[in-house]
């Protein structure tokens, strides 16, 4: 699977978009209790997919664009569709002004980078 630039582009646009936590940030939020509090861990394995995603993310962040792979691509497209998903799913306390501060669904899409209490970023 090979993208064309302009869709690598777009990729990129919506995936700098939607993780708005800066990579010190994440790297922070990946050592608080509440991050291994939530996400599926998969059979034989120890960390959570949310988790695993954070390090594939800052990974992906530490590249020069010129050389992000395939496989980065694949991981953004992933992260852009959980972001979306998840904040979908938003709790009835967001959508009535509610604190969601201490929430696991917060806490879930910060292992994806993403803190909801900030907003998307450049737009």
């Amino acid at each position: 699977m090979h993208l064309s630039p302009d869709h690598e582009r777009a990729i990129r646009r919506e995936f700098d978009s939607l993780v708005n936590l800066e990579p010190a940030e994440l790297k922070a939020w990946l050592k608080r209790p509440e991050s291994l509090k939530v996400g599926m861990v998969r059979r034989g394995e120890t960390e959570s997919v949310g988790r695993q995603s954070a390090k594939k993310i800052l990974a992906i962040r530490a590249t020069p664009i010129d050389d992000l792979t395939d496989p980065d691509y694949a991981h953004m497209k992933k992260v852009i569709g959980y972001c979306r998903r998840h904040l979908a799913q938003r709790p009835q306390a967001w959508r009535t002004g509610g604190d969601v501060t201490n929430t696991r669904w917060r806490w879930s899409l910060m292992n994806w980078g993403h803190d909801p209490l900030r907003g998307r970023r450049g737009g």
